[in-house]
């Protein structure tokens, strides 16, 4: 359909500048926020978060005007939205920052007439397989409104990239390749909000990896119920074809913790144990092989985790006191630097920002500190806190470059790793074998490292089944693998993205191939590029080929 290009008009210009839809002269707009997935497809934020985002961009550039300073650098998420508490919007780069993994996705702003659906809360949805509704971006929302508000029956999304035809009557989508139907709906949420200002240029690049749909934490999804994609717009009249050789960085990042808890609170937290952390109990007995898909059983290797002692467990808590891992990565600094800290945003001349949440006898609110390596500088008390509101696990990881101090874990709850090998080979490396990995997660209970301490969580779709080719690159990557389940970076406790289920077990952002024989939905293959992905993602979270000599 013609409508469906041009539907929204994305905006870049000076700060503070009237914003206006190209055709509508001064008819009043609406702001759309949207973050880009693996695919290239655009998720808006609701209608309340892109209002809080706005209200801050507007706060900001009024004092600009007044101080002659620059726009807000970052926008945490969480304060819409208590579901969004890891998430931070980077102005300058227009990027989504996670606090706790750092992974960063593109975010843009589009506008639309205050008319639209958009201006209206209109927002259409499809089902995902888990029965929840997910929401198709705000582009095609509109033109889905307006093919109703004319009496037309069918939408082809061709032209958004999308392999599907929906038929607004029925309120089916339909998979045009594999006839696969789904259902549509109409939705009536908050409006989005009215603005008159535009917003910064989009400079960052779209997270171009295969699994983040999975993070929702919901297990391995079939080819037929994936929203598959020929090519993707990457705006919304122009396309690109999918891939995954791009990557997002940004040194600028601003990093809020998620709440700013006085230290006391934190002490007073149950600490996690080394045995926890460390020794993942194996359910159940040895494995006696996994049956492979092509009917070949072969033997099952369980990774195994070795016990810390008691006296490991003691010098552990000693040495993940926050003060102390503070002091062991940071050199208090006798000048200031005239710039920012990023994480509470005050001038490093000023006292933190977290000084009357944060209370220590030894980090006082103006101590500022440079990190040995990288030697970005931040308030003490700011890393404090950050640290504080972390897995406490005696490591650092700079909000700024993302440089990782010391050995990075994760909270993956209690499972078992298996991997086996069978002759069949994947599409794209005829000339090897194939690995399989098998992730086994049960049901159980929060920990103290985990958002919920006490209350349930559950694990859905397990076991989750993974493949790699069975050559000298696939087994380094599951030699790397094998670290990271040790050190718990493999899954996480979380809300999944696609149910909106809280308290469950969800993939933390190391990718895995869940497919063998299709690449439609972006977990098979064949894909050149996923084994120096997957390490790149290895890396970092400080999985490296270092921790194989060690």
């Amino acid at each position: 359909m013609a409508a469906a290009q041009g539907a929204g008009s994305s905006v870049a210009g000076p700060s503070g500048a009237p914003a206006s839809v190209p055709g509508h002269g001064s008819t009043p707009v609406v702001a759309v926020w949207e973050w880009q997935d693996e695919f290239g497809r655009w998720r808006p934020y609701r209608g309340n978060v892109c209002s809080y985002i706005e209200q801050v961009l507007q706060a900001s550039q009024q004092k600009g005007r007044r101080s002659g300073s620059g726009l807000v650098s970052s926008i945490p998420l969480g304060h819409a939205d208590a579901v969004l508490a890891p998430y931070v919007i980077d102005i300058p780069s227009m990027t989504q920052f996670r606090q706790d993994t750092g992974t960063m996705r593109a975010v843009r702003r589009h506008l639309f007439p205050g008319s639209s659906a958009a201006g209206q809360g209109i927002v259409w949805e499809w089902q995902n397989d888990e029965g929840g509704w997910s929401p198709y971006e705000m582009s095609v929302c509109e033109v889905l409104e307006q093919a109703r508000a004319t009496n037309h029956q069918r939408v082809d999304l061709a032209p958004f990239g999308y392999n599907y035809d929906v038929d607004l009557v029925a309120q089916v989508q339909t998979n045009k390749t594999t006839r696969f139907r789904r259902g549509v709906q109409r939705r009536l949420d908050s409006p989005y909000p009215v603005t008159s200002a535009s917003a910064p240029g989009h400079a960052g690049v779209g997270c171009s990896c295969q699994q983040c749909w999975l993070n929702g934490g919901t297990g391995p999804i079939t080819t037929r119920y994936r929203h598959s994609m020929t090519n993707f717009p990457n705006s919304s009249a122009t396309h690109q074809v999918s891939g995954r050789t791009t990557s997002a960085s940004s040194s600028g990042v601003g990093f809020v913790p998620y709440n700013k808890p006085t230290l006391s609170a934190v002490r007073s937290t149950p600490r996690l144990n080394a045995q926890s952390t460390w020794a993942l109990p194996q359910a159940g007995g040895p494995s006696t092989g996994l049956s492979a898909p092509n009917g070949v059983s072969a033997p099952s290797l369980p990774v195994k985790m070795s016990k810390p002692s008691k006296v490991s467990q003691a010098l552990a808590a000693t040495l993940t006191e926050p003060e102390a891992v503070v002091r062991k990565y940071l050199e208090e600094l006798k000048g200031t630097p005239d710039e920012d800290c990023i994480i509470c945003m005050e001038k490093l001349a000023s006292p933190s920002g977290y000084g009357d949440a944060c209370e220590c006898s030894t980090i006082k609110p103006e101590m500022v500190g440079r990190l040995t390596s990288c030697q970005h500088s931040f308030h003490m008390l700011c890393v404090l806190a950050m640290y504080s509101n972390g897995n406490k696990d005696g490591s650092l990881q700079c909000p700024s470059c993302k440089t990782i101090y010391g050995e990075k874990t994760g909270t993956q709850p209690k499972g078992k790793m298996e991997v086996s090998t069978f002759p069949q080979s994947l599409p794209g490396h005829k000339d090897c074998g194939t690995i399989q990995i098998v992730y086994h997660i049960s049901r159980g209970i929060q920990g103290p490292e985990h958002p919920n301490p006490g209350m349930p969580y559950t694990a859905r779709g397990f076991p989750r089944y993974c493949y790699l080719p069975d050559n000298e690159k696939g087994r380094k990557v599951l030699e790397l693998l094998k670290v990271a389940w040790k050190r718990r970076l493999i899954f996480t406790v979380g809300t999944s993205s696609t149910t909106g289920e809280s308290n469950t077990v969800v993939w933390n952002e190391i990718h895995h191939k869940t497919e063998m024989d299709t690449n439609l939905s972006g977990h098979g293959y064949p894909d050149p590029n996923y084994l120096d992905n997957v390490l790149a993602e290895l890396a970092a979270q400080g999985v490296t080929e270092d921790c194989l000599r060690k």
